[in-house]
């Protein structure tokens, strides 16, 4: 093939071209060295552009480069600080999306009754706990009586003995019931005669008509008015344990059901440098207008501590029986559930509606399938009647959907704010509740993917354990903790891992209107990452729940190491 002459033109725009490339490559400006440098990893972005990866460049706390080790060395300078993964696993800092974090530290140093498999076992250790500490509220608790044989409720009689003056205010772990003794009967003036409170139940011996002992939901608040106040320095104690735990388990981020009293908290660790997971605190409802009042709206704060979510209730929990159903329980069929006071006179839905006009974000606990329905009933009306925009309505838990909703949810664009390690372990008794057909819609992490909802994870810590990777364990193999369904519990409703770590992270990031800045590992986002002990995108996913964090990355500050 004959290859034609260049004409003079041609040969001087040839030249020119070479000329500028010569210039350009004299005056290049060489790489920015970072802070710290991690090479030699296996990392999953969770950023579509580049979903792997095997360095990660950090610059003043937010990552510079995602790239390959050999192309990661131009980053390194005289004092850059280069760690090298081994090969290890490391994914964005996990982002739970509902955590009751004060409480949480609370706990840790409260009494823990989770475990106590009889109730003998259960009033020992009440026993044990009231003669350590004479004369203090025994507090805390998170007891599970499905645990007992027979998986009767416990009663004050049980515990009366070993209190007669002490006073008892211990919280099953889903937070809905509490049990106290008599003495704290008798402080609070709740006898047979008490009137049950909206929203509530004194539970009472069916033939005396007396109280058990046991309150669920609304009638909580009767006793709890009488519990010494926590003051700051109590609450930073118990955050700084709290923290400790997140940073343990890789949790980078929380979005916590918090008060002001733990926003206050939260601010003075932030000012003293002391945070090491960034906030999204969800304030109580009521607390709509003064928000509103300041001209906040979601999301509003800075890099560490931000608000704009409201939180409410509109049922119960499947455990204490409150959820509320379309259809009565097979468990009790005298009851449906109880619906949450607000929900039942009309304040949930005139809160929502303004708070939403105002820019505020409704985040609404519901349970059952009649209560989530409801608050989809609820969001329906907020986008038909109120201003566009991008408003992130939300649902705690989501756990027993009616089949019609899952297309509601993608449709409203409702995000299913869910806690997966609640289905390996409401699944040991779920189906003694409500049946088998019921629970084949509960805890639908497949179905709501598949209808093409918005769905996060998250923990909903203290009830269940702070622990991403459990999460993770729970979502993708559905093993229920007694060990009885090795191949999942309603297996249909399993989601890969990938999925789910989607839903830890950028998902969860997304629910608080953070995805800019959080949720993956890209370029310019702030530098949350861990990094784990093993592999869990390779691994047999039964292996998940044994796998460990082995760091902890916080704005590109190292805040935990394995020992």
């Amino acid at each position: 093939m004959k290859i034609p002459k260049l004409s003079l033109s041609s040969r001087y725009v040839t030249v020119l071209l070479m000329l500028l490339l010569l210039v350009a490559a004299a005056t290049q400006v060489p790489a920015q060295p970072a802070d710290k440098v991690v090479t030699n990893a296996y990392i999953w972005t969770v950023d579509q552009e580049r979903p792997i990866a095997e360095a990660i460049a950090i610059l003043d706390g937010k990552i510079l480069a995602v790239t390959s080790s050999e192309q990661i060395r131009q980053h390194i300078g005289p004092d850059t600080r280069v760690i090298d993964a081994g090969g290890k696993l490391i994914l964005p800092g996990f982002i739970d999306n509902h955590t009751h974090f004060t409480s949480g530290g609370f706990q840790l140093q409260s009494i823990d009754l989770r475990h106590a498999q009889t109730e003998e076992e259960f009033a020992e250790m009440i026993r044990d706990w009231a003669e350590r500490n004479p004369g203090r509220w025994i507090t805390g608790g998170t007891w599970d009586h499905d645990n007992f044989p027979g998986g009767n409720l416990p009663t004050r009689q049980l515990i009366d003995p070993y209190t007669p003056e002490t006073p008892v205010f211990v919280r099953r772990y889903d937070g809905h019931m509490a049990l106290v003794n008599s003495f704290t009967l008798r402080m609070a003036d709740i006898t047979r005669e008490t009137p049950d409170p909206p929203g509530g139940q004194i539970v009472r011996d069916p033939e005396t008509g007396e109280p058990t002992g046991i309150l669920r939901n609304a009638a909580m608040n009767l006793v709890a008015r009488f519990i010494p106040k926590e003051t700051m320095d109590d609450l930073i104690d118990a955050t700084h344990l709290a923290l400790e735990e997140a940073r343990r388990n890789g949790v980078t981020g929380i979005h916590d059901m918090a008060s002001p009293d733990d926003l206050r908290a939260y601010q003075q660790l932030r000012q003293r440098g002391e945070l090491t997971a960034r906030v999204y605190a969800i304030l109580p409802f009521p607390r709509w207008e003064h928000l509103a009042e300041a001209g906040i709206q979601a999301p509003f704060g800075d890099d560490f501590v931000r608000v704009g979510g409201l939180k409410a209730m509109a049922d119960g929990s499947l455990g204490s029986s409150t959820a509320l159903f379309f259809e009565p329980y097979d468990s009790d069929p005298s009851t449906r559930g109880l619906p949450s006071d607000v929900l039942g006179d009309g304040r949930l839905e005139a809160w929502a509606m303004a708070a939403d006009k105002a820019g505020l974000q409704p985040v609404i606990h519901a349970i059952g399938d009649s209560a989530n329905s409801r608050i989809l009933d609820l969001y329906e009306r907020i986008i038909r009647e109120n201003p566009k925009r991008d408003r992130r309505l939300r649902i705690e838990h989501a756990q027993h959907i009616h089949p019609s909703d899952f297309e509601r949810f993608a449709e409203l664009g409702v995000i299913a704010s869910v806690h997966p390690y609640h289905a390996i372990d409401d699944g040991r008794w779920a189906e003694g509740r409500i049946g088998h057909e019921r629970c084949k819609s509960t805890y639908p992490f497949r179905s709501f993917l598949d209808a093409g909802a918005v769905m996060s994870f998250g923990s909903d810590w203290t009830v269940a354990p702070l622990s991403p990777l459990l999460a993770i364990y729970a979502a993708v193999t559905r093993h229920t903790l007694d060990g009885k369904h090795p191949d999942g519990w309603f297996p249909e409703q399993k989601i890969t891992v990938e999925e789910a770590i989607r839903a830890h992270t950028l998902t969860s990031a997304y629910s608080a209107y953070d995805e800019d800045r959080l949720g993956s590992i890209t370029p310019g986002k702030l530098a949350d990452i861990v990094m784990l002990s093993d592999n869990i995108l390779e691994i047999d996913p039964a292996g998940i729940k044994d796998v460990t964090v082995e760091m902890t990355v916080v704005g590109g500050s190292i805040v935990y190491q394995k020992p």
